[in-house]
């Protein structure tokens, strides 16, 4: 057997090495000539689910990736924490108002001003994990590291956040005062029920009374009706048969009034200042008067002296 031709077997060997760099650029998206900026974040929960290449993103847009997950253990106190060091690519980012300083300083800024990392869920299914960065105002400014590296601060996810307030609560309390509430549900319901059976009973009377005293008032308003009606006939059969009667009481009551008026007219004419009838009476009354004056006088000299009083009219 000849053997293999030094030109060949290093012409395959550097055919796959291109290869393999051209497959490397194209599926690491050319990222190993990417200048990026590492940063540290510490997350206080379990990060299962992270992973080194995981991506880093800002409100969805990813803007770097997972460069290293560390675990340091302090013995002595017997506390651990988890560093995550977050490579993030500057081409990605653009600070407005800060383009002549650096990245370092911007993210700094950044920081003080409320940039927080938090780690989100990519998928329910499989657990996988990635970083979200994005600002969260009214949270207290992070203490400055002297690390020689920039710390972003972490904020729990949503769900270690519902999980803290779930283990806030104190349940047996709330269990206690749940019963309590239930006891004294129970307590008025049985109340209510043993005041709504008296309370039916006499309803049920009442409504029997009721009914009873319905019965009577139509019962007597058809006597009622019934009489009004035989009145009313005996009224209509009345007037038929005294219809002549009161025909005559009503010519004879127009006569009266006719005579009435008449002897109305006399008056007037008796009382009016310019009448003669009105004079004679007034004559008529004062020879009366003078009449009765001579009377009396002739009155008092007869009692005064009769003999005297005889003899001088004789």
């Amino acid at each position: 057997m000849a053997p293999a031709k030094p030109l060949v077997l290093g012409t395959f060997v550097l055919g796959a090495l291109a290869i393999g760099i051209v497959a490397i650029l194209v599926f690491g998206g050319m990222r190993f000539f990417t200048r990026t900026t590492r940063v540290l974040c510490f997350f206080p929960d379990s990060v299962a689910g992270l992973s080194v290449g995981s991506p880093v993103t800002f409100r969805g847009v990813q803007i770097g990736r997972v460069g290293n997950i560390q675990v340091q253990v302090d013995v002595r106190r017997q506390t651990n924490s988890i560093p995550v060091y977050l490579d993030l690519e500057p081409p990605r980012i653009t600070f407005i108002d800060y383009s002549e300083r650096n990245v370092p300083a911007e993210l700094e800024e950044a920081v003080r001003t409320g940039l927080r990392a938090q780690l989100i869920s990519q998928s329910y299914v499989t657990g996988e994990l990635s970083v979200n960065l994005d600002f969260h105002h009214g949270l207290p400014s992070p203490p400055v590291e002297a690390s020689g590296i920039i710390q972003i601060p972490t904020i729990p996810t949503d769900l270690e956040d519902l999980k803290d307030q779930f283990r806030r609560l104190d349940l047996p309390a709330l269990g206690a005062q749940t019963r309590q509430t239930l006891i004294s549900l129970q307590h008025t319901l049985d109340q209510v029920s043993a005041a709504v059976g008296p309370l039916t009973a006499h309803m049920a009377v009442t409504l029997t009374t009721t009914t009873h005293a319905i019965d009577r008032i139509q019962s007597d308003a058809s006597r009622t009706l019934k009489n009004i009606d035989a009145l009313a006939l005996d009224g209509r059969g009345q007037l038929a048969s005294k219809g002549e009667e009161l025909d005559t009481l009503l010519r004879t009551a127009q006569r009266t009034t006719s005579e009435a008026e008449v002897l109305l007219g006399s008056l007037k004419d008796m009382t009016d200042p310019h009448s003669e009838m009105r004079g004679d009476l007034q004559a008529s009354a004062r020879d009366l008067a003078a009449t009765s004056s001579s009377l009396r006088g002739f009155t008092q000299d007869l009692k005064r002296s009769p003999v005297r009083t005889l003899l001088r009219n004789q």
